[in-house]
């Protein structure tokens, strides 16, 4: 018979397959087709060394600011109950609870993303927007990640959570390849990643460049702007959700080894 955690890694394993399916080919919408031979030749490389100038800049800088916006100490002490919780009872209910709250948080930063952006591009601000857009992206990834327990400020969780962002934005088989790659990450340590957190921003500004490049274009246009402005998010959710799905098997994997261990 399947335990409770048996059954949370079916459905992750749906869930994650659910992710990857829908993302097999790329389609490019009606905006994408009549703006892309319109694109100045040189904005993907500023957009490219705007994310990566933001990312450097909240790593060094910037992940205080963040905390500020949000109460560490009450996502941590919810954090406790639930484990408590878990430990006591050990139903599958009290491992959905994980995911119930990580979603959630995840929902509610991607609407204010939407709102900023969309403010932004009102007034026609795009390549401003990508300071704001990557402080609330990585806030919303740590607030995940509180939830299920984990923290981020360590060499390797920047690791980790630039690979996420750069698979997020990926498709087809690139995205299979680097989402194989962070499951054995997670399977067999994060410390095994030989990459520098250097290469990784450069990894994850080149996906953020690269797929956001005709919306920021439009975003630079006032009044239309607004247009490109909501769609981060689509963007956002699409990275919050990958997010949540990779530190939901991390916690899962986490939990299975500590059973394993218990048991011999």
């Amino acid at each position: 018979m399947k335990t409770p955690l048996d059954k949370e890694f079916d459905r992750l394993r749906r869930n994650e397959e659910k992710f990857l399916s829908k993302r097999d080919v790329k389609q490019q919408t009606r905006i994408e087709k009549f703006v892309s031979d319109k694109i100045p030749a040189k904005l993907e490389s500023t957009l490219k060394k705007a994310f990566s100038k933001a990312f450097h800049l909240i790593f060094s800088k910037g992940t205080p600011l963040i905390e500020k916006t949000y109460s560490q100490d009450k996502v941590a002490e919810r954090f406790a109950q639930d484990s408590a919780m878990l430990s006591e009872q050990g139903r599958r209910i009290d491992l959905m609870r994980f995911n119930y709250r990580a979603a959630g948080s995840g929902i509610m930063h991607t609407f204010v993303s939407t709102a900023a952006g969309t403010a932004m591009g009102l007034i026609g601000v795009g390549i401003p927007d990508v300071a704001v857009f990557t402080s609330l992206m990585l806030r919303n990834i740590y607030s995940i990640a509180m939830r299920y327990g984990y923290e981020y400020s360590s060499e390797d969780e920047q690791k980790f959570v630039l690979r996420i962002i750069a698979a997020s934005l990926q498709w087809g088989e690139e995205l299979r390849r680097s989402d194989r790659w962070i499951n054995a990450y997670i399977a067999h340590g994060l410390d095994l990643d030989d990459h520098s957190v250097e290469d990784l921003i450069e990894q994850a500004s080149d996906a953020l460049a690269c797929d956001l490049l005709i919306m920021k274009f439009i975003q630079g246009k006032p009044i239309i702007g607004v247009i490109g402005g909501a769609s981060d998010f689509v963007f956002m959710e699409k990275i919050s959700d990958y997010a949540e799905l990779k530190y939901r098997r991390r916690f899962l994997t986490d939990l299975e080894r500590e059973e394993t261990l218990g048991h011999r």
